[in-house]
């Protein structure tokens, strides 16, 4: 069974940094397509980061080049490290995945394919 969970969130004041982390279990296919989202209460969720299955990077206009989205060191794991944080990126931060049924897609920043999600991460920006 493929499960996506996250982990890293938290607080942090504006400016620091937080690295989040993503893992794939139970993906037999390396190539891992892995999306972040984010939702910040009342708001509809936008999509943040990429990583497609080439290894290529791809991220929100709105961050500026805040956000680093990267593989991670261990299996199946992608990392995203913001830097320079500010207190509208405060939400719940989402990992997702398509499923080995949906091999083939790996939209952004739409969230079509995307079947597998975890269980979100808090991020919390404080002024």
């Amino acid at each position: 069974q493929v499960q996506v969970v996250e982990s890293g969130g938290g607080s942090v004041q504006a400016g620091g940094c937080l690295r989040l982390s993503c893992t794939v279990s139970g993906y037999t296919d390396n190539r891992l397509c892995v999306a972040w989202f984010r939702q910040a209460t009342g708001k509809q969720r936008e999509a943040v980061a990429r990583f497609d299955r080439g290894g290529n990077p791809t991220y929100a206009d709105s961050l500026s080049g805040r956000f680093t989205i990267s593989k991670g060191n261990t299996k199946n794991t992608v990392t995203l490290q913001m830097f320079s944080l500010k207190p509208e990126d405060s939400a719940m931060y989402y990992c997702a995945a398509p499923s080995p049924a949906n091999s083939r897609s790996c939209s952004f920043p739409e969230e079509y394919g995307y079947d597998l999600w975890g269980q979100g991460t808090q991020v919390t920006v404080s002024s």
